[in-house]
């Protein structure tokens, strides 16, 4: 049996599945469109077991964006794989009003409901008490009383769950059939098997919105339409205005306002947090006390891997013989991989404490000032979710822009979003940072390492409002649009939801980032341990002859230098490094610039591989140590020094990087076009800012 969770965004729904699946649950996409949906399992009785989907959130089954429109395709049409047995509707009870629609909509398909009433601690802060055996009386459907964040109420709902399923009831809510609408809704009914005069109203109203039916189908319906002068839109504000007026005859008998109300810690609060000064304030602040934490809490246990993955390629190197399968193990696959695990530390707090600001209700009000803020730039308010998103990463928040209605909109925010900072960058950052930022406090309190870091973000920030101004101006986008977003009220941090996020997030890093990193490891360590010609084949004679005066040891290291520049990876290097020398990179670093087109984070991977194949076993092993000994043989001074670190860490600002973003980037545009353009500006962009940067700091 299927049960669907419906609801309006930010009413308890996602919470409530959380509870009632655990950790059985998956995430798939509905046929044929590119639209999460969350799948989990319950056991709702010993022997019972039911599977769970949600639904993303609805106003109402009149969809305004892609993520709506699911839920109208599903619920239209009982052949779907994912047309619920029943469904149960989450309610905000501090606004039962609204909330309420969705539920009268659902329950006219014939879909057997529940209501479930969540937040009715917040309802009585407000002055709000609803009745809710009045409640299930006048709407003839079980009516559940739940805690959707503590988990409050849960046997009680499994319970209506079960007898609900069993009885297979619907109710009718209100008639919204006028004679014209009914003559016209059995024409339907009877052309197409339909047997619920409400979804035969649907099949004419929405019917372009509904793919399943077909072209010739649609077609059909929107000539029926014509012929009887049906309008869609005046058919949906009778329906609504219809419900509307029911709901309130509803809750007149079941709601309760006691006239008291006070005023809750959450508004008073926010007076402050969403204030038109102290708000951005406020916000730079939690952002400058992030940066300062992943660099101060994680500098030790990061400090302890690196310092571990040294002893461990220490350790093998003097237990295994001499041979290239030793090789590739410490100088492909571990230095490579080692690049990964180094930077779990600073992954995990960046996201234990993005967790805890989402958790506690603050990642909201961030967002609402964001949308004051973009405006001025000409993006849409709708376009925050996805940038905000973009922090963590692209690909989701690529994703998380179908709720734009509006496609020029959505193809700005699509295009700009990833100039946001996101945590595959995160890596390069650090490194580079620790290499030439001295650990050193700024009026004795702030890390000047965090300062920095802080700045790279909202450089990212600022190029992205920059870039989606311009790009309007070029769109010619002039429509306006709206955003209306639900806050929630502050909440106590649920530690285990922290740290099950925190958890995924790491995880998905290290497999993820992990099995590139991997790949591509084995394959620079093959094209970095072999080469074509004599030079490389009599490396060992040719620095014999070079460099006569020189211990076991140098001469060793030079021989590496040789092979290493002489392979197939540093004749590629040598190759494009004309192209990069402008940008203060010498061949080295020209290939973990090619190689971290995979993924960004590659980047490091890449240069450990690199820099552990040109060096003898007695050189420093960790990863910071290895780069921070490269040295710049034209000057002879160290390669990292602050114009080229700073021209590195200005190019991941802005350079693209990611073929995961691109990929999505292409099934959301439906084409090539729009991720070469994306591609192209990005680079340019990257190359340009880099050459500056190098040019002005050399």
């Amino acid at each position: 049996m299927k049960v669907a969770l419906l609801g309006n965004p930010n009413s308890g729904k996602s919470s409530l599945f959380n509870q009632l699946t655990g950790l059985r649950q998956k995430i798939g996409n509905f046929p044929g469109v590119t639209v999460d949906k969350k799948i989990g399992f319950c056991k709702i009785k010993s022997n019972v077991e039911v599977e769970i989907i949600d639904f993303p959130g609805t106003y109402s089954i009149y969809p305004g964006s892609l993520d709506e429109q699911v839920v109208l395709e599903v619920l239209a049409n009982p052949d779907s794989p994912d047309y619920p047995d029943l469904a149960v509707v989450v309610v905000d009870a501090t606004n039962l009003k609204r909330n309420m629609l969705l539920f009268e909509q659902v329950s006219d398909l014939n879909i057997p409901c529940i209501l479930a009433l969540n937040m009715l601690d917040s309802a009585l802060d407000l002055g709000i008490e609803v009745n809710s055996m009045k409640m299930a009386s006048l709407l003839g459907v079980p009516v559940v009383e739940i805690n959707a964040r503590e988990g409050i109420g849960l046997e009680g709902l499994k319970l209506a769950i079960f007898k609900q399923l069993e009885k297979r009831e619907y109710h009718h809510n209100v008639s919204i059939l006028d004679e014209e609408y009914s003559l016209l809704a059995d024409k339907v009914k009877e052309e197409y098997d339909i047997k619920n005069s409400y979804l035969a109203l649907q099949y004419l109203a929405q019917s372009q919105k509904l793919a399943f039916l077909g072209f010739e189908k649609q077609k059909e319906l929107q000539q029926l339409a014509k012929a009887n002068s049906f309008d869609p839109d005046r058919f949906q504000s009778n329906d609504t205005i219809k419900r509307y007026a029911d709901i309130g005859g509803t809750l007149a008998e079941a709601v309760r306002t006691t006239g008291v109300k006070k005023e809750t810690v959450t508004e008073k609060i926010d007076r402050v947090l969403l204030h038109t000064v102290w708000g951005y304030v406020i916000f730079i602040g939690v952002l400058f006390l992030l940066f300062q934490a992943v660099f101060a809490l994680a500098s030790y246990p990061q400090d302890w891997i690196d310092a571990g993955i040294g002893e461990l390629t220490g350790w093998l190197s003097s237990l295994l013989p001499e041979s290239k399968l030793t090789d590739l193990l410490l100088d492909g696959v571990i230095a490579g991989v080692g690049g990964v695990l180094i930077f779990i530390p600073q992954i995990a707090f960046l996201f234990i404490l993005i967790s805890i600001l989402e958790e506690s209700g603050y990642m909201s009000r961030v967002v609402v000032l964001m949308d004051r803020l973009i405006r001025r730039f000409g993006m849409s308010g709708r376009s925050v979710v996805p940038l905000i998103s973009g922090m963590a990463c692209a690909v989701p928040a690529i994703m998380s822009a179908r709720t734009i209605g509006n496609w020029k909109d959505r193809l700005i925010t699509i295009m700009v979003t990833p100039l946001m900072s996101c945590a595959a960058r995160l890596p390069i950052y650090t490194i580079i940072i620790a290499l030439v930022v001295p650990e050193q406090k700024v009026l004795g309190v702030f890390g000047l390492q965090g300062l920095l870091l802080m700045g790279l973000y909202l450089l990212g920030f600022f190029s992205a409002l920059i870039s989606g101004w311009l790009m309007k101006l070029i769109l010619k986008s002039k429509e306006r649009s709206y955003f209306v977003m639900e806050l929630p009220t502050y909440k106590r941090p649920r530690w285990s939801q922290v740290f099950y996020t925190v958890y995924e997030k790491v995880k998905t890093f290290v497999f993820e980032a992990g099995r590139v990193i991997l790949a591509i490891s084995i394959v620079l360590w093959v094209l970095s341990s072999y080469g074509p010609g004599e030079d490389f084949n009599k490396a060992e004679e040719i620095v014999s002859t070079q460099f006569s005066g020189l211990d076991d040891v140098q001469l060793e290291n030079e021989i590496a230098s040789y092979k290493l520049e002489n392979s197939y990876a540093g004749h590629f290097g040598r190759f494009i490094e004309p192209v990069i020398k402008p940008l203060g990179y010498d061949w080295k670093i020209g290939i973990a610039l090619i190689t971290s087109f995979a993924a960004r984070e590659v980047f490091v991977g890449t240069m450990s591989t690199i820099y552990s194949i040109g060096s003898s076993a007695d050189d420093e092993r960790t990863i910071k140590a290895r780069l921070k000994k490269e040295m710049n043989p034209e000057t002879g001074k160290a390669r990292f020094d602050i114009a080229t670190s700073a021209s590195l860490l200005v190019f991941y600002v802005f350079a693209m990087m990611c073929m995961s973003t691109l990929a999505v980037v292409y099934r959301e545009t439906k084409g090539w076009k729009w991720p070469m353009i994306q591609l192209g500006y990005m680079t340019a962009l990257a190359y340009l800012a880099a050459f500056v940067t190098y040019q002005l700091l050399k």
